[in-house]
């Protein structure tokens, strides 16, 4: 839990090539994060030659991070037209609270068996450090640690195969949520306290029902289905 803290903490702007880190996985990061953010648009255009632009790097490693966004479903590579930031339609959007509502739930209810003391206070930690930032209207880091909170269970959860599979979908979590991030706030922050404390529980069923409302309440926002979104 520590180690994702400090990973949040990390200002998330940062030249490339200033760490040891593989060039295409720095351009892929930063390429994946300006999506996620909004920086750049849906259904905006981006071409290997502005990226490298943008980035300072030669065209390799964006040619290389573009394919890689593409298979994640970020990107759509046009002929002709170069890559195009994808659109979060309502069918993508579906889909993904779909297959969040299985992982969560699951995740929920191992958790809930198997959390320790500590896992819950750094749960806990998590939700505080939201709630601040939505007071701040720090709407980027709430939505930095609305996906870490929901790593973290999973983390908590110790199924491994959770762990793998949920990993490239909290980037498009990310993406939903940023999008309503400052209407949903409020509202996802209750629900996570309502989360944590029926792991602290150690109710499985109880923890998994609490991690169901959550997600349910999530694809209202993120569709529309309610006005607080």
């Amino acid at each position: 839990m520590e180690q994702l803290d400090g990973a949040l903490s990390e200002r998330t702007m940062r030249t490339i090539g200033a760490d040891h880190i593989a060039l295409r996985e720095q351009v892929l990061a930063e390429l994946r994060r300006r999506i996620v953010d909004g920086d750049y648009a849906q259904g905006e255009r981006l071409t290997e030659t502005r990226l490298a632009d943008d980035f300072g790097v030669s065209r390799n490693p964006v040619r290389e991070a573009l394919r890689v966004v593409e298979a994640e479903g970020f990107v759509h590579i046009l002929p002709r037209r170069g890559a195009v930031v994808a659109r979060l339609d309502e069918t993508a959007v579906r889909d993904l609270f779909a297959v969040r509502q299985q992982l969560e739930t699951l995740a929920a209810g191992l958790a809930a068996e198997r959390a320790t003391p500590e896992d819950i206070a750094g749960l806990r930690r998590l939700v505080e450090d939201a709630g601040k930032a939505t007071a701040a209207g720090d709407f980027d880091r709430v939505a930095e640690l609305n996906s870490a909170f929901h790593r973290a269970v999973i983390e908590v959860s110790g199924n491994r195969w959770l762990h793998s599979i949920s990993a490239a979908m909290y980037h498009h979590v990310h993406w939903v949520f940023r999008v309503g991030a400052a209407q949903r706030a409020p509202h996802s922050s209750e629900e996570h306290v309502r989360l944590v404390d029926a792991i602290e529980a150690g109710d499985a069923a109880f923890a998994s029902e609490a991690a169901r409302l959550h997600v349910e309440a999530a694809a209202s926002a993120a569709l529309g289905q309610r006005p607080t979104a």
